[in-house]
């Protein structure tokens, strides 16, 4: 299970609540692309649109080699997903009654497909941000002088 792409400011910038597996639908090319490890997710975001999952402003440039397509293509299209409808309803629920939001957490593969792992999240103030950073350094700095002795 390599991981593609990965939102690492997501988890700095967000309490995650709870993480979903959806599948992502995507062209030959684009599919090239994010196994040659060009996908990048920082910024990205999901929203539910028309009764199903999209992916907006996640970036998968043109893969380098493809022929077909190459003039019309968008990097940054929507991408729809594909989740269960139990956990579509519970998404739904998150966003509409808590006021959570959708974020994407990492693009990887489960054997030949694509997956993409999402996050209901609460957004962190400034100060809880400062607070996670702090309380990181502290706990490797514990973990660096255990190693010592």
């Amino acid at each position: 299970m390599p991981t593609l792409a990965e939102n690492k400011q997501a988890r700095r910038d967000f309490e995650i609540l709870d993480e979903i597996e959806a599948g992502l639908v995507l062209s030959g090319q684009e599919v090239k692309s994010v196994r040659a490890g060009f996908g990048k997710l920082r910024g990205a975001f999901v929203k539910i649109v028309g009764g199903q999952l999209v992916l907006l402003n996640a970036f998968i440039p043109k893969y380098e080699k493809a022929t077909v397509g190459v003039a019309t293509y968008d990097p940054n299209q929507t991408r729809v997903l594909l989740v269960h409808k139990k956990e579509l309803k519970k998404i739904f629920d998150a966003i509409e009654t808590r006021g959570c939001a959708v974020i994407p957490i990492s693009m990887y593969t489960r054997g030949r497909v694509i997956k993409l792992k999402i996050a209901i999240a609460r957004g962190r103030k400034t100060h809880e941000k400062k607070e996670v950073l702090k309380q990181r350094d502290i706990n490797r700095e514990m973990q660096r002088d255990l190693k010592k002795y």
